[in-house]
């Protein structure tokens, strides 16, 4: 199921519109800050898909009910892009369990790449609803990756995954391996060029969020 929030007007498409946005493109600040914001918003609207349990609650006048999330909820995140990402969506999920891995593309002299992951810290993913945060899903293979290497950690209950901009091809391919998960964007570009970096898209969300790498 994909889930993308420019499908309906919102607050949202103005964060994403200064990250396109190449006059917005040199405040780092602002770039993270929408980031986060976003997370925000994800985790609100993911929240809606929670299983709930009724809890009581002690006012100083009396006791009130109120149905609250119970859900174990483990939050990843693919460095170092998603940082800022992960923090929105923990700001709302405060009692998560957090899972961090990363990985990158290394191109070869053909143009094409793998995707190598260095590392990887994760707790026990047993029936827990696991929500992953990438910004950018391009082709969806580092989400490929990652979920490959999640795997030895137990069986989790629900999937999420999360990205800013996704490519049409990547929905496509993680919609082919995971057809039981949720996938929220808030914006789908249809483009890929021949190096798999999305058109219109926005640029390197690392980059852009902590300055350029050296390496390539």
């Amino acid at each position: 199921m994909v889930i993308n929030l420019s499908s309906q007007h919102s607050v949202a498409n103005r964060f994403v519109a200064q990250m396109r946005n190449v006059k917005y493109q040199d405040n780092r600040l602002l770039f993270r800050n929408n980031m986060v914001r976003l997370g925000q918003i994800f985790a609100y609207e993911i929240s809606k898909t929670l299983p709930y349990s009724e809890l009581e609650v002690e006012t100083p006048l009396g006791l009130s009910r109120i149905h609250v999330p119970d859900a174990k909820i483990v939050l990843c995140t693919i460095l170092r892009a998603g940082l800022p990402l992960h923090e929105g969506l923990l700001q709302y999920f405060e009692d998560a369990d957090c899972a961090f891995i990363a990985a990158y593309r290394k191109h070869d002299k053909s143009g094409g790449f793998d995707i190598n992951l260095e590392y990887i810290t994760c707790p026990d993913l047993t029936d827990a609803t696991l929500i992953i945060a990438d910004p950018m899903l391009a082709t969806g293979a580092s989400i490929e990756k990652a979920m490959e290497s999640l795997s030895e950690y137990g069986a989790y209950k629900d999937l999420h995954i999360v990205s800013i901009i996704a490519s049409t091809h990547g929905i496509s391919h993680i919609e082919r391996l995971f057809p039981k998960a949720h996938i929220w964007v808030a914006a789908e570009d249809e483009e890929l060029t021949a190096k798999s970096y999305i058109v219109p898209g926005l640029g390197d969300a690392g980059d852009l969020a902590y300055g350029k790498k050296l390496q390539d």
